[in-house]
């Protein structure tokens, strides 16, 4: 069956001659044709809907371009067609006739480079990796349970005693040999080296400055002269959380799919003068001005910050706020720069009390030129690392 329609123009007599053709595929191999998963732009496969819904959803949606096996409606691969490059990415409500989109060889292969430092870690994660649930199970292996399971948790809310709770009756479920962990802790040390590594970094009280490179010998803040530590020195009176970006952003540079994604902007936006997406901006062509030598590559990343504070002690009526800052990719096709999975926690500042706009008071105090200075420093430095940053 010709795909071409897929990138058609929805208008096109093309496209909807392959829309009906593709609702009659999938309802015809759907166990049951009043919930057809959606391939929607809306949807990315997180609802099930009745056959006239399908059509009508692809006809105002569109449908995502890079869905040309049809794995999720009841088609076979074929040999040349891999599985991981054809997936999108659902949202937190994974289709459940299907649990091939963890990708975990990927994910295997993604941390080996950080691994090698460890290499008995990496060891044990391939291991997980390879080793069936239970014998004979060809759906999971320990990882990918593990995986599915955890991430079920993290969407969720669920606390560690309910996790392990649950854990304990599946594993009872299972047959005896099955090798799922029954406790949270032991789930964690499993995924431990593909997790989030962080840095702790001490900061001024009244949020002039982070007590790192050059401040990170001084025990008062050299601004405000307030001390680095409360009563006791071995106690911070602020602290930073950092969560290293990079190794993230190369983590998703060495799938294939991610980076066809991250090019998206260059390689597959609609330029017809309307704005679809930040690339359509004044804002993204004065960079593109300013700095020729940075937007002419297209790997390099356009990064939008968004940070707000939050109690995370509401309950107990104690005044508290924290402040989580977010990163947005902007490379990413718009259905998915918003996807949890491409939101980056990058800082987490401690309160009590919340930074507000000396959040970067550093910054602020900077004449206009040596904001551009420091830009343009900054851009052609990770230019040269092959992914890039701009404000």
């Amino acid at each position: 069956m010709d795909r071409k329609w897929i990138s058609a123009n929805r208008l096109s007599k093309e496209y909807e001659i392959g829309v009906k053709e593709f609702v009659e595929f999938a309802v015809k191999n759907a166990k049951d044709p009043n919930r057809v998963v959606c391939p929607c732009l809306k949807c990315c496969f997180g609802k099930r809907v009745r056959e006239d819904e399908l059509e009508g959803h692809l006809v105002c949606n569109g449908i995502d371009q890079s869905y040309t096996c049809w794995i999720r409606h009841g088609e076979k691969k074929k040999g040349n067609i891999n599985f991981e490059n054809s997936s999108t990415y659902a949202s937190t409500d994974f289709d459940t006739d299907t649990y091939e989109p963890d990708r975990v060889d990927e994910i295997a292969k993604a941390v080996e480079e950080d691994l090698r430092d460890c290499p008995k870690m990496f060891e044990s994660l391939l291991s997980d990796a390879e080793k069936e649930l239970y014998n004979g199970c060809t759906k999971f292996t320990r990882l990918s349970a593990i995986l599915k399971l955890y991430n079920l948790k993290a969407s969720n809310g669920w606390s560690d005693k309910s996790f392990t709770e649950l854990l304990t009756l599946i594993k009872d479920m299972l047959p005896d040999d099955n090798e799922l962990p029954s406790r949270t802790y032991e789930a964690k040390r499993i995924l431990c080296s593909i997790g989030m590594s962080y840095e702790r970094i001490h900061a001024c009280p009244n949020d002039c400055i982070l007590f790192r490179n050059e401040y990170e010998l001084l025990k008062a803040c050299p601004k405000c002269n307030v001390s680095r530590y409360k009563k006791k020195e071995s106690t911070p009176a602020k602290v930073v959380w950092y969560f290293p970006i990079i190794p993230r952003f190369r983590r998703m540079y060495r799938s294939e799919e991610d980076s066809k994604h991250l090019t998206w902007h260059a390689d597959e936006r609609i330029r017809d003068g309307m704005f679809r997406h930040p690339a359509d901006s004044p804002q993204w062509a004065k960079i593109d001005h300013e700095y020729p030598e940075f937007g002419i590559e297209s790997r390099n990343l356009r990064l939008a910050l968004s940070t707000d504070g939050m109690n995370p002690h509401g309950l107990q009526s104690i005044s508290h706020s924290t402040w989580p800052v977010i990163l947005v990719i902007y490379n990413l096709p718009p259905w998915l720069c918003m996807k949890r999975k491409f939101m980056m926690l990058s800082l987490l500042i401690s309160g009590p009390k919340q930074p507000g706009n000396d959040i970067d008071k550093t910054n602020t105090k900077r004449s206009a030129k040596g904001k551009s200075d420091s830009t343009k420093a900054t851009a052609q430095r990770d230019n040269s690392e092959g992914t890039g940053a701009t404000n």
